[in-house]
């Protein structure tokens, strides 16, 4: 015994060693070995440092059945925990081996170990009874052979090879034979006739021995009875019956029809049928036999998982007296059925997972199996959803849940997993275990505005501490990471002198902005800022959003009077304009001195009235009126222009001087207004000639008295042709950028701009309006001023209304583009306002 066992521990050792190469820890022990006897040092084959095992929990998982080992936490080592028997564990398969999954912690890793249990020959042969009566005839032929039970033995290899002796006999002798089927059959052999005068009754000894060493014996005692008369048995067509069987069969299925003929005659050639015995002994009551017909149904359940193959001795006897016997084999082979769902166990399952959590992170561990064998027990598994999570497969029969895609808490905050498993066999069954895998936050979102540009407006003179918009940032974060706060980011004004703080201000916590100071149109038209979004997570994200603050005109300037522009008028017909101008409220006046002669015809132009209005559109859109006289006098003004022309040719009889009086009003709600007062004296033709051609000296002196008139000519044509040039170039300039602007993408805004239009007034007054630019206006020799920036609403414009006077401008008329030539063309009221973003201000003049 204790030679068998260091050759034991050899083979262990180096079927571990080889084990440990190929990437399993295999070990051996042989069955029957006491409990605690160290099967292999397991801690140490896995590679663990002394005293490892118990600090990472070396375990064995358990996986339904006992494994009568365990793992010994002090040293690691594997130990037999109780009764190892081969024959229990595993019936007459071989290699008896057993498949033992061990865990270690820190980090988790699952080993697999296979141990095998080898056989030793514990188990002695046993026949299925201690006693086996025969009644055998006296007229048997020499040669006769007789089948009888052969032993079994639990063992297997060299330990299971029996081999059968007789007690010395002359009559008989056992003789043992190999057939095509599974078994052997053993025959007891009729070798001198029998005479049962001389020897009724023959008792002999049938030894069963195996092949182990030392070897182990059973024996089975044979009453043999000689019977008289009866000199013909009956015989079956063949000796074996091979049938197949599926392990789905149903009961009172016909499983074998056995056929057997006596030649004898009478009651003596009757034939009955009868299942002598069955192997295994358990199942003797899964077949049935009909005694007459000789079928063989089957009465019970077939299970391929516990037999896959039955041997039924089938005899038939005639009604002799005594009757004579004959013996078949039926085989019966179960066909395996897929009728095992494959089984699926978590073994680990590590939750929540962390939303950005690297691919390839293993979640669970998982164990499945199949009963069933071959193609039936070849299992399939996989996960559904199919993302983002997906199966690696460890081990036969052992798989790894694992992250394939990368996680968003924000879209999925929780998974409900699903492994499935499936058999190859036909059809297919399917097993499968849920998994509920909860996802943590991580701050991984910046807050995000509703709008990437915020178009605010506000009107002039609005009271300081007005709201003026509110701004809403989400972050779809949850807790601290989603919990934003606000805050101006420095923008400015023009170059940028004063900063956006100055006039705004927004609530941290609820993004409401409001106005800090007054705001006035003409000192600012446009604020444009950036307003920061900050979360409360580690690192803190943020987001950005730009805010244009329009500031709206309101009619707070009354129209200004310029001084006169100095140049005669075309046709000769006015004298001259004394210089005196007036601004500030519609009160102050202003007195103009012109000289028109006697006979002038009607519509020459003597005066022009000139004024300008700090605000910008309808504000500063300027009409005139001639107050005093009313009625028919021989003076009109231009209703835009401010033009004094005759309305008829003039005679004595209008006197030698006339007083107009000429308001300017603006389009303005309520409007205000300043006069004027000209004073036209009436002349004669001659005078006024050279009341013309003082004006024009003086203005040529005021130039330069020293130059010459030709000098002043030939200068006059340089600065023509370089503003000719200069005004070609700015014309060229403004229709390239108009393409680019009409092919560039455009950035997000609130709502698109309409198409950009402009009309400048030389001739109908001093209104500018456009929808996308900022233009100045300039009048005379006065100074430029910008106009008001008209926006465009996003909404469809309103439907026509009624039809505006002759006077009222139409905006069928607008200009297409900024580089036209202006056209004069009545309008009606602009648009309040658009979000598009306004270009810097362009200067244009117009006279």
């Amino acid at each position: 015994m204790g030679e068998r066992c260091c050759a034991a521990v050899r083979v262990l050792v180096l079927q571990a060693a080889w084990a440990l190469a190929g990437g399993q820890v295999r070990y051996s022990v042989p069955e029957e070995a006491k409990a605690g006897t160290v099967v292999g040092r397991l801690a140490q084959d896995l590679g663990l440092e002394a005293g490892e095992a118990e600090a990472r929990r070396l375990r064995l998982v358990a996986q339904g059945r006992r494994a009568s080992v365990e793992v010994s936490g002090a040293s690691g080592a594997l130990l037999v925990s109780s009764r190892l028997d081969r024959e229990e564990l595993c019936g007459k398969s071989a290699p008896c081996a057993l498949r033992l999954e061990v865990l270690v912690e820190r980090p988790l890793r699952v080993f697999h170990v296979q141990l095998e249990v080898t056989d030793i020959n514990d188990n002695a042969p046993v026949f299925p009874a201690a006693r086996k009566n025969l009644s055998l005839s006296e007229n048997s032929p020499t040669g006769s052979r007789f089948p009888l039970e052969g032993a079994s033995d639990a063992d297997i290899g060299a330990n299971a090879q029996l081999s059968y002796t007789l007690s010395p006999s002359e009559n008989f002798r056992i003789e043992e034979e190999n057939s095509n089927s599974r078994s052997k059959s053993l025959f007891l052999v009729l070798t001198k006739s029998l005479d049962r005068e001389t020897i009724p009754v023959h008792r002999l000894l049938l030894t069963a021995s195996d092949g182990g060493r030392p070897s182990l014996t059973g024996t089975m005692e044979l009453v043999i009875s000689v019977l008289d008369v009866n000199d013909n048995a009956p015989q079956f067509n063949q000796t074996v019956y091979n049938v197949v069987l599926p392990e789905d069969a149903l009961q009172r299925t016909l499983v074998a029809r056995v056929n057997a003929t006596d030649p004898d005659m009478g009651i003596y050639g009757e034939v009955i049928y009868e299942i002598d015995t069955v192997v295994p002994a358990s199942a003797s009551d899964v077949f049935s036999i009909d005694e007459n017909s000789g079928e063989i149904t089957l009465t019970g359940e077939l299970d391929f998982e516990t037999f896959t193959l039955y041997d039924l001795n089938v005899k038939a006897k005639d009604k002799g007296t005594p009757p004579l016997l004959s013996h078949c084999k039926v085989l019966v082979e179960v066909l395996d059925v897929n009728d095992n769902a494959p089984e699926v166990w978590v073994t680990s399952l590590s939750v929540p997972v962390p939303e950005d959590a690297s691919v390839g992170t293993v979640v669970a561990l998982l164990s499945v199996s199949d009963r069933d064998s071959g193609a039936n027990g070849r299992v399939r598994c996989w996960v559904w959803p199919a993302s983002p999570f997906g199966l690696e497969a460890t081990f036969a029969g052992s798989y790894s849940l694992v992250l394939r895609e990368a996680l968003d808490r924000e879209r999925v905050s929780e998974y409900e997993v699903e492994v499935r498993a499936e058999d190859g066999g036909a059809p297919a069954l399917r097993g499968r275990r849920g998994l509920r895998v909860a996802v943590s936050d991580v701050n991984d979102n910046a807050p995000a505005f509703a709008q990437a540009v915020y178009t605010v407006l506000a009107r002039e003179n609005n009271a300081a501490g007005a709201e003026l918009a509110r701004l809403w940032a989400r972050d779809p974060d949850e807790a601290g990471n989603g919990r934003v706060s606000y805050s101006v980011w420095e923008g400015g004004v023009g170059g940028g002198w004063r900063p956006a703080s100055s006039y705004v201000s927004v609530d941290a916590e609820s993004g409401r902005l409001w106005a800090l100071q007054p705001l006035d149109y003409e000192e600012l038209q446009v604020l444009q800022f950036e307003v920061r979004a900050v979360d409360a997570g580690e690192p803190p994200l943020c987001g950005n959003a730009t805010v244009q603050l329009f500031v709206l005109d309101e009619n707070d300037n009354a129209p200004a009077l310029l001084p006169p522009a100095g140049s005669a008028p075309e046709a000769g017909g006015v004298a001259g304009e004394a210089a005196a101008a007036a601004a500030g409220s519609g009160s102050v006046s202003g007195t103009l001195w012109a000289w028109a002669a006697w006979g002038a015809p009607a519509g020459q132009v003597v005066a022009k009235i000139r004024a300008v209005d700090a605000d910008s559109g309808y504000n500063a859109w300027l009409r005139y009126e001639l107050w005093e006289p009313r009625g028919k006098g021989p003076f009109r003004v231009g209703l835009y222009s401010g033009e004094v022309s005759t309305a008829r040719a003039l005679e004595e009889a209008d006197g030698p001087r006339q007083r107009l009086l000429i308001v300017v009003r603006d389009h303005g709600e309520p409007a205000r207004s300043a006069t004027a007062t000209l004073s036209v004296s009436l002349v004669e033709a001659a005078e006024a000639a050279l009341a013309a051609a003082a004006g024009s000296s003086s203005s040529r002196s005021a130039a330069g008295a020293e130059l010459g008139a030709g000098a002043a000519s030939a200068a006059t044509n340089v600065w023509l042709v370089v503003a000719i040039c200069a005004v070609s170039s700015l014309f060229l300039l403004a229709v390239v950028l108009y393409g680019a602007s009409r092919w560039a993408p455009r950035a997000a805004v609130l709502s698109g701009p309409g198409p950009t239009t402009l009309v400048c007034a030389s001739e109908v007054g001093s209104w500018s309006y456009s929808q996308r630019h900022s233009r100045s206006l300039c009048v005379a020799d006065g100074a430029g001023k910008s106009d008001l920036m008209v926006f465009s609403p996003n909404f469809p414009p309103p439907p026509p209304g009624p039809a505006a006077k002759d006077t009222q401008p139409e905006p069928s008329a607008l200009l297409d583009t900024v580089s036209a030539p202006p056209l004069l063309s009545p309008f009606r009221s602009p648009p309040l306002f658009s979000s598009a973003y306004c270009l810097p201000p362009l200067r244009r003049c117009c006279s």
